[in-house]
């Protein structure tokens, strides 16, 4: 029997979330050191943008379709998880001015 080659669907919304997690702490990163502190930097491409942000460095919109970073602690004391859940998108500008 062929194979099929339709995607298949995720178990619900938990698993779209564990997904999302697991991919943003293996995805193409790089940890950076900035005023004493370690960051995970991970770029996400225009078509990766699919909602809108508020960039902390300038706070203006990022909207969707455009090409920016996302940062969070490296080297935080609450472990990875929390230190993922408050991870923040930037411009990629704001981001190279400096972490305020």
């Amino acid at each position: 029997m062929p194979r099929s080659n339709r995607p298949r669907r995720s178990n619900g919304p938990a698993d779209d979330d564990a997904q999302g997690i697991e991919r943003m702490m293996t995805g193409w990163r790089t940890v950076e050191r900035r005023r004493g502190h370690d960051w995970n930097v991970q770029p996400i491409t225009a078509n990766q943008a699919t909602k809108d942000y508020v960039c902390p460095g300038c706070s203006l919109p990022i909207t969707a379709g455009t090409a920016h970073l996302v940062a969070w602690r490296a080297d935080g004391l609450m472990g990875d998880a929390a230190d993922l859940a408050a991870r923040r998108h930037w411009h990629n500008h704001c981001w190279r001015i400096g972490v305020s």
